[in-house]
């Protein structure tokens, strides 16, 4: 259920204040250093959603750190899946606060036991003659691509597709799902384990707030990332599916509220594993954040019909 919008602000452009903001990274202080976080969006497997614990685990770090520093990396581990049926509290811990570089851990917390652990650190900006990045991709801008709804009335009538895609296509055009997606290539069977799409948050954020931006982007990193491992393997059912760790660099400012280019592959899967990279680009070509994961992914086994 959406939360009610009363109060919630408007940008200069009359966009509502982006929910994100206003209520999912909204985390409530209980005692230094320690914050609850509540659920707004559980996906069809009713496990809390990675993202918005990732997210949520970066505002409560970025609580405990002063205005002048940001986050530059975060390294995270899953370890339990989260019950959306209660809160989230996060416990932060200040490992070190140094003359540039600072170092935090947070533990996320349901009934008595860690969900979920990060290591977050952060960095005075200092300028750098040694720059480098790769080149963005060159793809469709997400003005001249299919919406979310136009692509579930094109590909749900092709009966090829329609049982692959139809969970998929509908959850990213949920309408109390926060993010805004845009698929660069439509489904198709047989295809890379590369994928993708520009997507922004639903809403305003505003300029000013750098670390909020950064804990928009953590929530949006985990959406539909891990999936791209299963592209290629279309004649196998997901059984079972979960990420097990997240990492994120941070390279340069962006607004996690205007659209960026989502660029995730898959080099490697195997052993009930895949691993997937995922680089946010601005729609300038500047690389904005780095992304990695690995998640377990299981499939139902096929029997194998008699040749009697």
């Amino acid at each position: 259920m959406s939360p009610p919008l009363d109060g919630e602000r408007r940008g200069p452009s009359g966009d509502l204040r982006s929910v994100l903001v206003t209520s999912v990274l909204n985390l409530e202080p209980l005692d230094e250093d320690l914050y609850r976080g509540r659920h707004y969006w559980v996906p069809t497997t009713q496990r809390l959603f990675g993202g918005q614990i990732v997210g949520q685990a970066l505002v409560a770090a970025a609580k405990s750190v002063s205005e002048d520093v940001h986050v530059h990396s975060l390294h995270c581990y899953f370890v339990r899946a989260g019950d959306p049926k209660v809160p989230v509290l996060y416990q932060v811990e200040r490992c070190r606060t140094g003359a540039s570089f600072s170092v935090r851990s947070v533990k996320a917390v349901q009934h008595g036991k860690a969900i979920f652990i990060c290591q977050a650190s952060f960095q005075q900006t200092q300028p750098s003659p040694i720059q480098h990045q790769f080149s963005m991709p060159s793809v469709s801008p997400p003005e001249e691509l299919l919406s979310c709804e136009e692509l579930i009335d094109k590909y749900l009538r092709d009966p090829k597709l329609q049982e692959k895609y139809r969970i998929g296509l509908n959850r990213i055009a949920a309408q109390d799902v926060p993010i805004e997606i845009r698929l660069v290539d439509p489904p198709s069977l047989g295809q890379q384990a590369k994928q993708m799409f520009w997507v922004r948050a639903r809403g305003y954020i505003g300029e000013g707030d750098m670390k909020m931006h950064c804990c928009v982007a953590a929530y949006i990193s985990d959406y539909a990332f891990l999936g791209t491992a299963m592209l290629p393997h279309h004649h196998h059912q997901v059984r079972f599916m979960a990420s097990l760790d997240h990492s994120m660099w941070f390279h340069a400012p962006f607004r996690a509220d205007h659209w960026m280019l989502y660029e995730c592959e898959s080099p490697w899967a195997g052993g009930s594993r895949g691993l997937v990279h995922g680089r946010l680009w601005r729609r300038d070509g500047v690389l904005a954040v780095s992304c990695a994961q690995e998640g377990v992914i299981r499939v139902k086994q096929q029997k194998l019909e008699s040749k009697l």
